[in-house]
């Protein structure tokens, strides 16, 4: 048992539906509120309180120096697995035996005080960690850099972007020499430069021989960064194997994915405009493929006039095609959810996964938001050969067939 990391056995955690939280406390407006709820649904049948599982059964081992990714659809369990292995929540049954000092990267803001300052903040999470003052102080300039954030870090984080509060919380998890680094989703949000960052970050951790958990939708970020894999599938394993098998499995259908979707994670500041969710359908046989991608927006003030271009990356993280935006704007002229479909005739490509960036801007290329490489799509070989797309980062740019726009959904 000394090589092994992270041990978990019939792990279950089960939630009560319909059942709220008891709260601690109540002001006299949740008392009102109480009351007049048990009025409007006096007479009628009490809601279901069908137990649900969120977790059911799941074991698995991890060694000391493995780089675990934990792959599946929105809902599989994947959050509420790091949240057990981190210890902020509770198993319902079965049990996680973890050998060494955990670091957690979860929703952003987790284990940050609001009212303190970034300086404060690293040196309560290193505390937290047991750490003694001077190995945080050693270590102090080294987060600060990595974060970018030099002339705010004595400033209260509550005043941070979105972007500077996640490159504090990434810099300090991954900089604070845990032995289990966690991380869910680091990469959805950020730009470019960030996220490669924090890749090289974690093969770093992991080249120093320490274990990582990483959850990603991005299929090419966990072939690049992972050694095995792990996909949840309804809150249970089923399929556990090397990192190119069980993003093969599920991209397959293995983790029950009838598409692939992508939301912005909970937790992270909005801007006037952002890109919410992202999922994509693929339809036809090679070399006829055609892309429906369909986008869910929001706007806030101040309203904005936005480019859109879709971005697709290949099995390497190379971009090698984009979208050419329309030529003229979207406009969002209210503070509400817009959908967008965008349907591309895709080229003869090469068999293999591939995954989808969206772009907002201006028409000078200001960035208003950018996603990762979030969403797959596999191209699977064709019985009759074919021409092939050539794959360089300047290979060429592509057309949209058409663009549907859907506000106020």
């Amino acid at each position: 048992m000394g090589d092994i990391a992270i041990s978990v056995n019939g792990l279950g955690k089960r939630y009560q539906l319909g059942a709220a939280a008891v709260p601690r406390y109540k002001t006299v407006r949740d008392a009102i509120m109480q009351t007049a709820g048990r009025l409007i649904r006096h007479g009628r049948r009490p809601a279901s309180r069908e137990p649900f599982w969120a977790l059911k059964d799941v074991s698995f081992e991890v060694k000391r120096g493995q780089v675990v990714g934990i792959i599946g659809r929105n809902g599989a369990g994947k959050s509420t697995l790091l949240k057990i292995l981190s210890r902020i929540t509770e198993p319902s049954e079965g049990g996680a035996d973890i050998h060494g000092r955990v670091g957690s990267l979860l929703e952003v803001g987790t284990g940050f005080h609001p009212e303190l300052s970034g300086r404060e903040n690293i040196f309560l999470n290193g505390a937290i960690l047991g750490m003694r003052r001077s190995e945080i102080t050693r270590k102090f300039d080294e987060i600060v850099a990595f974060a970018e954030i030099e002339k705010f870090i004595d400033t209260p984080v509550k005043h941070y972007s979105s972007g500077m509060y996640m490159r504090l919380a990434f810099a300090v998890a991954a900089h604070l020499e845990p032995e289990i680094l966690i991380v869910d989703e680091v990469l959805a949000v950020g730009d470019a430069e960030f996220q490669k960052k924090c890749l090289g970050k974690m093969g770093d951790v992991a080249r120093g021989g320490r274990t990582v958990l990483f959850v990603s939708h991005n299929m090419q970020a966990v072939q690049q960064l992972c050694t095995s894999g792990i996909v949840l599938l309804r809150g249970q394993t089923c399929f556990t194997g090397a990192a190119d098998a069980a993003v093969q499995h599920y991209t397959a259908g293995g983790g029950d994915r009838q598409s692939s979707m992508w939301e912005r994670p909970h937790g992270i500041e909005q801007i006037s405009l952002c890109v919410e969710e992202v999922n994509v359908h693929l339809a036809g046989e090679q070399p006829n493929h055609t892309l429906e991608v369909n986008i869910r927006l929001r706007s806030r003030p101040p309203h904005k006039a936005a480019f859109l271009a879709i971005d697709f990356h290949d099995a390497a993280g190379i971009r090698f095609m984009q979208t050419i935006p329309r030529v003229t704007p979207f406009i969002f002229d209210d503070c509400t959810l817009h959908a967008l479909q965008i349907v591309v005739a895709l080229p003869p490509l090469v068999p293999s996964v591939y995954a989808v960036a969206i772009w907002l801007g201006s028409h000078n290329t200001e960035t208003f938001d950018q996603t990762p490489p979030c969403v797959s799509f596999t191209i699977d070989r064709s019985p009759t050969p074919s021409r092939t797309f050539p794959h360089s980062p300047a290979a060429g740019s592509i057309v949209p067939e058409s663009w549907i726009v859907s506000q106020s959904i």
